[in-house]
């Protein structure tokens, strides 16, 4: 991200105004100073829109399902480090969590001084989870782009009677007279014959 982990802007989201101020307290202490908190679950999407905090720490005592499910439609859109602080949960609850990104759910667990290594643990799995998403998705597209290739080379191989090197030569050569990827190119040619069929 860039920043130092004290530069982290955390938004608090917290019902109860005594536990938010136990995690605030133990955030300041940590080093944390650019902590919002806010007592209303209502509102809370467009908060983080135009707050745009780095990592949000949600803490919901008595957590009936209805306002869990809410919390967990709210982390499946927004991709940040999550920490969620609950006093009791079930097993469908914490596996819930875990699909709907929530990077730390923390059960009987809030303690001031818990609260920066959770914080630091929610941050990094979050990191770390963003990386594997990040790999998978380039490897898709590697792989998307092989395809492509394989069929443009294909294609010319047919239509213009050439051996599998020649065809893959072209489509390098016209790649760099065009300046331009050479999927894309192998795109084009794809394209261009499934017009021509």
């Amino acid at each position: 991200m860039g920043k130092t982990s004290t530069d982290l802007t955390i938004l608090v989201v917290d019902e109860n105004a005594i536990r938010a101020s136990i995690i605030e307290e133990g955030l300041n202490e940590a080093g944390h100073l650019n902590v919002r908190v806010i007592h209303e679950m209502q509102g809370v999407a467009r908060l983080i829109e135009t707050m745009d905090p780095d990592v949000i720490i949600i803490d919901i005592e008595n957590p009936n399902r209805d306002m869990m499910e809410h919390m967990f439609q709210l982390t499946r859109m927004i991709s940040r480090p999550i920490a969620m602080f609950v006093d009791r949960s079930d097993t469908a609850a914490i596996e819930a969590a875990v699909d709907a990104g929530v990077s730390a759910y923390v059960v009987d667990g809030l303690k001031k001084e818990r609260i920066k290594p959770i914080l630091d643990m929610a941050v990094s799995r979050f990191n770390a989870f963003s990386r594997l998403q990040r790999e998978l998705l380039e490897a898709r597209n590697a792989l998307e782009e092989r395809k492509v290739i394989e069929r443009a080379k294909g294609i010319l191989m047919k239509m213009r009677g050439l051996s599998e090197e020649q065809a893959f030569a072209l489509l390098r050569q016209t790649a760099m007279n065009e300046k331009k990827k050479l999927a894309d190119i192998a795109q084009s040619v794809v394209t261009a014959a499934g017009l021509l069929l």
